[in-house]
């Protein structure tokens, strides 16, 4: 095989048949790279090639030119080897000898100069700089002053010295950026390849000075200097045998590491290549108008950029799955010229267009499920076409009904409509028609561990200003459970005969087939109301009905809670101005009294029922045992006494054996079951009732199992229940934000916080906030506000009284 050695400007090619040497392939491939251009790279390194000069006119040089030339470069070269030969005893001066393992004497090459004032020596600044300096004067015993490359003094260790320049003695600081550029033209890594093949043929270790003598063919100290800086940064070639202080000895790695080493570099770079293209791709994306951004789906496309992309996402909501996910995160962060922080990420996912403006963090950080599986799809596609009716035999026909479904506008699970009549003895009758999804899944059967077991984990739908995501699959719940107008529906029907006083006369639980007639949101329904029109005798009837009730819990001890309550939907929620709808509505109103009415005697109803036929149900109660009326009875009706009431309401109480007083609805017993679609433990009672409707006391559920399921029920809704707040509670200070500024809103006084600072219900949103009021007012009193700041993302909103 091939080598190359550079000594004295002459090339020495060798050929060696032994030793565990590189292969030929990887010599010839070096040696194909040593092209006149690297000759000319050896020449500004020191390398010297003597040349004949030529006479004037371009003839041949005379006999008596050459010999003057000849002598000439002789002469350089003596003074050169001169040269060198003084720099090599300067450090062979401090050299000692030591014995090997078999008794031969060898210079110990790791013996440490002496400092001393005017050395120039190399030292770690901190873990990742290390800088050039030269010794001024010590301080203290051990450490000594230097002054550094950046023109700064300061105390260092010994420990800190990485390398002291051989032969260079009162050395001015003031030439060490003249050094530094000197020995900036000298590195070239290539020149390390050449050299390992050198001392790798010979299985020889080296140092600094050593190696500075290989590649450039001298040791003086620029040379030692650059061979030392290219051997300390050297991940590929060497490494380092031994080391002492600040003298270290080098070995060659064996072909086989340095080929793998060299594989992990290219794979290195190629990694590095990567990122840089993902960041120019990151700032290009930030850069771009927001219409001409890259869609979502490309960040996906890839599996390095959604590694990257995910890496950030988990950032901005602080939920990352791993220190290194962390870690690339900040990396990307630093790279992008961005603080390492959350809000940074968030901010940099929006300017590429990869999360919408006014994406919603909790949802992401809360992890809660939105789409189903297409497993659970396709299970609920052959539900709604193979699925039997069980109950088909035992279903009363009350299609002859006139059916009411009353909801807000944009509702999309239907579970509950109204029926009423008016018996020859003046009494009304009543019926609540809740719709039937466990007509489609029972406890227990194959396709129910699919779309029953995922309705259990969700425990809820989720109702958004932005998105509804349903309990079950959306055609399942939509179109195969709800109620649709004009449609023959399954449903479980409650009656109730009512006296005149509003208390239950007569009841009766069955399966039932009905049609609904009117589709109502509250506003159409208090609308025919008012109209009082004759044709629709049934709908007032229903209101009579519902006034009755009113009046009947009251007496048993009913606490009125009603208030205002915010409901907004957002039109294209991915749009950075998106429109919204917001509805302040008046739980008073008599179209939602009515149906809160009705909600609420069906679940007494449900509760009765289960009493008397010893049936385990989600019994739900609330003691009111503390709560005195009378002292709330200066506070002005609705909102104001509500909150002064509800402040020192108990917390509600389940038993799944037998019913609990619900002393704040005024009933003995309640049981939740007209929203079997949209709540798992009211469709954990539809399975209760209709096993027991189906003749036999089998119920899918002790009461241990149903108490085990409402606590993880009840956690997850808990859940639910904060992230629909939060979300509520962001787009209504982005509805304020947005409005003109100075605009003034009524406000109640809810309650004194602290000396002056006031809970306020700002009536025109239906929204509760903080703000300081002037002396003089009371809980109840209305106040003029307007909005000073609102920042959605930091839910901030500044409100001030106007004066």
């Amino acid at each position: 095989m091939m080598s190359v050695r550079a000594i004295n400007g002459c090339f020495i090619i060798r050929t060696a048949t032994t030793g565990a040497a590189p292969p030929v392939s990887l010599f010839r491939h070096r040696i194909q790279r040593l092209r006149s251009s690297h000759l000319r790279e050896f020449s500004k390194l020191g390398f010297g090639f003597p040349l004949l000069r030529q006479n004037a006119g371009g003839d041949a040089p005379s006999c008596s030119a050459c010999i003057h030339s000849l002598v000439e470069s002789v002469s350089q070269e003596l003074e050169s080897v001169s040269r060198r030969k003084r720099s090599r005893l300067s450090v062979r001066a401090s050299v000692k000898v030591k014995l090997t393992s078999y008794g031969e004497v060898v210079e110990d090459k790791l013996v440490n100069q002496e400092l001393e004032a005017g050395l120039l020596l190399e030292f770690k600044k901190d873990p990742e700089r290390v800088l050039l300096a030269v010794t001024h004067r010590p301080d203290g015993k051990k450490n000594w002053m230097v002054f550094d490359q950046n023109g700064v003094s300061s105390s260092i260790k010994p420990q800190q010295i990485t390398y002291i320049v051989p032969g260079v003695y009162n050395f001015d600081h003031t030439g060490l950026t003249d050094f530094l550029h000197r020995a900036q033209d000298n590195l070239d890594t290539q020149l390390l390849e050449f050299a390992w093949m050198e001392l790798l043929e010979k299985n020889k270790p080296v140092t600094p000075e050593e190696l500075a003598e290989i590649i450039y063919g001298r040791s003086d100290p620029l040379e030692s200097y650059c061979a030392h800086f290219l051997l300390s940064k050297d991940e590929i070639y060497f490494s380092v045998l031994e080391s002492k202080g600040s003298r270290s000895i080098y070995s060659p790695r064996r072909t086989e590491q340095v080929e793998e080493l060299l594989r992990r570099q290219r794979v290195k770079e190629a990694e590095e290549r990567e990122f840089e293209e993902f960041i120019q791709l990151l700032k290009s994306a930030k850069n771009a108008p927001s219409h001409t951004k890259p869609p979502k789906s490309s960040w996906l496309a890839n599996d390095k950029v959604r590694e990257n992309i995910d890496s950030l996402k988990a950032y901005a909501i602080d939920a990352w799955a791993s220190i290194d996910q962390r870690k690339l995160a900040g990396v990307i962060l630093k790279s992008m010229g961005l603080q390492k922080t959350a809000v940074s990420a968030l901010n940099l996912l929006i300017d590429i267009g990869y999360f919408p403006v006014h994406v919603n963090l909790d949802l992401l950080k809360l992890n809660l499920p939105t789409d189903h599986s297409d497993a659970i799809v396709e299970a609920a596609e052959i539900l709604l076409s193979e699925s039997s009716d069980l109950d088909a035999a035992r279903r009363i026909d009350l299609t002859h009904l006139k059916v009411y479904a009353i909801d807000v506008d944009e509702a999309d699970e239907l579970d509950d409509a109204l029926s009423a009549t008016r018996l020859q003895d003046g009494r009304i009758k009543i019926w609540i028609h809740v719709a039937d999804p466990a007509r489609y899944v029972t406890p227990g059967s194959k396709v129910d561990s699919m779309c029953s077991r995922e309705a259990r984990r969700r425990g809820t739908s989720v109702f958004l200003p932005t998105a509804t995501y349903p309990m079950f699959p959306e055609k399942l719940a939509m179109e195969g459970m709800s109620l649709r107008q004009g449609e023959t529906c399954n449903a479980v029907s409650v009656s109730v005969v009512l006296r005149s006083d509003g208390s239950i006369a007569e009841y009766s639980v069955e399966n039932s087939i009905i049609r609904p007639t009117y589709m109502l949101t509250y506003e159409s329904a208090a609308e025919l109301l008012h109209m009082n029109l004759q044709e629709e005798v049934e709908l007032r009837l229903l209101s009579e009905a519902a006034f009755l009730r009113s009046q009947w819990r009251h007496e048993q001890g009913a606490v009125d809670t009603t208030t205002l309550e915010t409901r907004i939907k957002v039109v294209n929620p991915e749009d950075p101005e998106p429109l919204i709808n917001l509805y302040v509505e008046n739980q008073a109103d008599p179209a939602m009294r009515l149906v809160f009415e009705m909600m609420i005697l069906c679940g007494e109803v449900i509760a009765t029922f289960g009493s008397q036929h010893n049936i385990p149900l989600p019994y739900r109660g609330q003691p009111q045992s503390n709560i005195d009326v009378s002292a709330f009875a200066h506070l002005p009706e609705g909102p104001v006494r509500s909150a002064s009431i509800v402040k020192v309401m108990r917390a509600a109480e389940m038993n799944f054996r037998c019913p609990v007083r619900h002393g704040v609805l005024g009933i003995p017993g309640y049981v939740q079951f007209t929203s079997p679609i949209r709540r798992y433990m009211d469709l954990t009672a539809h399975y209760q009732i209709k096993a027991f409707l189906r003749g036999g006391d089998n119920f899918p559920f002790s009461a241990g199992e149903l108490e085990g399921i409402a606590a993880s029920v009840n956690m997850q809704n808990r859940v639910v229940r904060k992230l629909c707040n939060s979300g509520l509670r962001y787009w209504v200070i982005e509805f304020l934000r947005r409005q003109q500024k100075g605009k003034k809103y009524t406000a109640l006084i809810l309650r004194f916080v602290k000396d002056r600072i006031a809970s306020l219900l700002l009536v025109e949103v239906g929204f509760q906030a903080t703000a300081w009021v002037s002396e003089g007012k009371q809980v109840g009193d209305e106040v003029e506000v307007r909005v000073e700041e609102a920042h959605p993302r930091d839910d901030l909103i500044l409100l001030k009284e106007v004066l």
